[in-house]
């Protein structure tokens, strides 16, 4: 990729950028940077790309595990230089007003000894973290020409939800989950042998199965049973309230609201729910996640991971970018903002070189405060009000017997009666290159108000996985035996839970991009990017089909 990464330090070491103007100014490497980034030089802007750090990513990295206390630190973000001296005299057409930036991580955790070498373990800072087969982050890397710079592996062991201290499997085909036999749903979510439950939750998927394949064609005449669709008013309702109407269990409604429509928030505290899924938005997720099932001839089940981690991501809309033009600067900072004085709004930046560097547009990571020109000065952090706590682990065994990435998913309650949110464990092995063989990184979120709590769901969910417990004569390599799950536990070997701000992306004289959320895939991250985009240029189309590089292999499958 084109870029000028020098190694920082004295204004001397900073390369001087030609030209001195752009349409487009990006500060910093995220995900959602990046693909305007990929947007904006697609649609013919101008685009200078600088970021702080040696290494594309920032929030949404993927980086080696001895770096990871240095990254989690509450004084982690690189600081703003002082503003220095305009490299040309700065006209009075503009002020330089000083840039600070934040830090979005804090009580942060660790226990054990990482093994070695170390650096052989790569922690993703957005995990756990999956795409969909059949989302939009999948289609804009095969429209962006990214999907030939990534590569990508199934979580090929499914997944597991806690029910009643036991690990149960998840519906992972296409059969598993629209199936003519009412045996082999029994199987696979270990029903009891009851013919009327069983009828139920086959008439629900084939009710599911058949909206969805009406809406796909089109189908406007009529709602209800006759057309196959669901109706208005149906669709309306809290989606526990739809899968109550179908007569469904509780481990069944479990299963759909948390393991397959991804809730966050105990849906049955309709009162006190802080986002209560609609049969709308329940049923448009499962028809995304069956979507994804058998999309890609090479790909299992309904999810993929990226190879090395989700810092590839960023990389590919960079390296995109970087072909339509785009330069890239790592290791430069930006210590301040360009304020036209007559029109007060946001004109360009200042470079830690002392170069000043002009745009049409400024858009900047979530780390950075942006000075406001029309709201008190507290008033740009009124949305630190969410936040995730996320783990890593290190684990000596799979949690699940012969397979290598695993998604577990805890729904409200089951680890502890005050449980509000859901949790979910995502593991990952040495086939996606992020630990050595015989090793194992699990990743594990869940949103939260409040710092303790949040934490607390986290252990909970370890020790329902993990033994601490180690033998002597084993290195922590030999399991212990649950009678909760299954047989056995894998030894956690080492942890960090931590906790991150959320952060939205705002849209303004200066695009602040947002952090990244507690969801499991980027739909929203990516709904929010994407608005950034039309907010600022509404007549241009976001990265259009036709704009991706020739491959000679475009006919090639996504996932290995």
């Amino acid at each position: 990729m084109a870029d000028a990464s020098v190694a920082g330090g004295s204004m001397d070491d900073y390369p001087t950028i030609d030209p001195t103007s752009f349409d487009v100014v990006l500060c910093g490497t995220g995900l959602p940077e990046s693909i305007l980034a990929a947007a904006c030089a697609a649609a013919g802007k101008t685009v200078l790309h600088v970021d702080p750090d040696p290494f594309y990513g920032s929030f949404y990295s993927s980086i080696p595990l001895p770096s990871v206390p240095s990254i989690l630190s509450p004084n982690s973000s690189t600081p703003c230089p002082p503003s220095t001296t305009a490299s040309s005299s700065a006209t009075a057409a503009y002020t330089a007003v000083d840039l600070e930036r934040r830090s979005l991580y804090s009580e942060v955790e660790t226990s054990g000894t990482v093994p070695e070498p170390s650096r052989r373990f790569t922690v993703d800072l957005v995990g756990p973290r999956v795409l969909y087969c059949a989302d939009e982050a999948v289609d804009l890397l095969l429209r962006s020409g990214g999907s030939h710079h990534v590569e990508f592996k199934s979580v090929e062991g499914g997944s597991l939800i806690y029910w009643d201290g036991a690990l149960c499997p998840v519906p992972d085909s296409r059969q598993a989950i629209f199936m003519d036999s009412t045996h082999r749903s029994k199987e696979k979510l270990n029903l009891r042998d009851n013919l009327k439950e069983k009828t139920l939750l086959f008439r629900f998927f084939k009710l599911v199965q058949s909206h969805i394949a009406a809406s796909s064609s089109g189908d406007k005449d009529g709602e209800g049973e006759a057309s196959g669709k669901i109706s208005e008013e149906d669709l309306d309702l809290p989606f526990i309230e739809f899968l109550k109407k179908q007569q469904l269990q509780p481990k069944i409604r479990a299963v759909v609201l948390y393991a397959i429509a991804m809730a966050d928030y105990d849906q049955d505290a309709a009162d006190s729910c802080e986002k209560l899924l609609t049969t709308r938005d329940g049923i448009k997720t499962l028809a995304l996640y069956s979507s994804s099932i058998g999309r890609f001839a090479n790909a299992q089940g309904a999810f993929i991971y990226p190879m090395y981690g989700h810092g590839e991501l960023p990389q590919a809309f960079c390296r995109f970018a970087a072909v339509k033009g785009a330069l890239y600067v790592l290791r430069m900072p930006v210590t301040a903002l360009l304020m036209d004085q007559e029109k007060k709004r946001y004109i360009g930046t200042r470079l830690a070189s002392g170069q000043d560097i002009l745009c049409q547009q400024l858009i900047l990571g979530p780390s950075y405060k942006i000075p406001s020109l029309d709201m008190p000065a507290d008033a740009s952090d009124s949305n630190l009000t969410r936040k995730v706590a996320r783990g890593v682990c290190i684990i000596s065994s799979s949690i699940k017997e012969a397979s290598s990435n695993v998604l577990v998913v805890f729904p409200p309650k089951s680890l502890q009666e005050q449980q509000a949110t859901a949790v979910r464990a995502l593991q990952l092995s040495s086939n996606v290159a992020v630990c050595p063989p015989g090793m194992f990184m699990i990743y594990l979120s869940t949103p939260c108000t409040d710092a303790f709590t949040g934490k607390q769901y986290i252990n909970k969910a370890m020790e329902v996985l993990f033994s601490t417990q180690v033998s002597d004569d084993s290195e922590g390599h030999l399991e212990t035996t649950s009678k909760n799950i299954e047989d056995t536990k894998p030894v956690l070997i080492w942890s960090c839970v931590y906790v991150q701000e959320i952060t939205q992306g705002t849209s303004g004289t200066v695009l602040s991009c947002p952090m990244p959320d507690e969801n499991l895939d980027y739909r929203d991250i990516l709904e929010s990017t994407k608005q950034l985009f039309t907010d600022t240029y509404p007549d241009e189309e976001f990265l259009p089909r036709n704009a991706a590089p020739k491959y000679a292999d475009d006919d090639s499958d996504l996932a290995e």
